[in-house]
């Protein structure tokens, strides 16, 4: 297998963050997917290369990028150096996050090896939200999926008077329970989100989009419930769900995975998905 180091790019708000490649080396033409992690999530995350692994071995083309505000830096990839940046996040960025990744590639300006052309997404959690929505908006996304992703972005925000004390302080602290970070956001991120509303809306792009879309979840999860898949699938068109019994948020995942073996819940999750791009 083909692997890249972390390649920097200058995202459209003109920071500069990291991608990585990697496939076979075999003259098929293949598929890309790029993955896209979620809320306090870096694409370098527990088990998160494995799995990409996995799916380069299946005979596609991997890009794994990190979120320009996600609070990493282009230097320090891994966990949460920059957290000015983390305060200055939201839903917006990350989308056009994922609309530049796809621009660049589209551009000739990321280096793909037997491309065949075809785009598909994959999101876990917040970024499940992402893609979906991206995959509404982009027409050279043909497929979807989403691992335990969220079905709304304003079911996350926290109750009227927690609001009011967010909006009078400024920032608002998230703990970090393995890094032991208070994750300050800023207030503009509830602002982003009520300003954008209607292109913010998952529930929107999922009734509005007809692409083929895999919704993954596991049933113990208890980060985001499995109702906001079974919400997804019931929204959707073309939609399939695949509901993993006994699975966690992270599919058996966790940082650092030191482990050879992926998780069994993890690789249920690679197969479902694998049989949806590649069927």
């Amino acid at each position: 297998m083909k692997k890249s180091g972390n390649v920097e790019f200058f995202s459209h708000h003109g920071r500069k963050s990291v991608y990585d490649l990697r496939f076979n080396e075999t003259l098929e033409p293949k598929p890309l997917l790029i993955f896209c992690h979620g809320f306090k999530g870096f694409k370098d995350w527990g088990h998160f290369n494995l799995i990409a692994n996995s799916f380069a071995n299946s005979g596609m083309i991997v890009l794994k990028f990190n979120f320009t505000f996600n609070g990493g830096t282009s230097s320090n990839v891994i966990d949460f150096p920059d957290l000015e940046s983390f305060a200055e996040n939201n839903y917006l960025k990350e989308l056009q996050d994922i609309h530049h990744m796809i621009n660049m590639v589209k551009a000739g300006k990321v280096s793909l090896e037997n491309w065949n052309g075809e785009i598909y997404l994959l999101g876990h959690s917040r970024g499940g939200g992402m893609v979906t929505i991206a995959a509404h908006e982009n027409s050279n996304v043909s497929k979807i999926v989403s691992w335990a992703g969220i079905s709304c972005c304003f079911s996350r925000l926290p109750d009227e008077e927690q609001l009011l004390q967010w909006k009078t302080k400024g920032v608002k602290a998230v703990l970090n329970g393995r890094t032991k970070q208070n994750m300050p956001m800023n207030y503009q991120f509830v602002e982003v989100l009520y300003n954008y509303r209607e292109r913010l809306s998952i529930e929107t792009a999922s009734r509005k989009m007809n692409k083929p879309h895999l919704i993954v979840h596991g049933t113990e999860d208890s980060a985001v419930e499995v109702e906001d898949a079974k919400r997804i699938n019931f929204w959707s068109k073309n939609s399939q769900i695949h509901l993993i019994e006994g699975a966690n948020h992270v599919f058996g995942g966790k940082h650092p995975w030191n482990e050879e073996e992926l998780p069994k819940h993890t690789k249920e999750a690679i197969a479902s998905t694998i049989n949806f791009l590649l069927d």
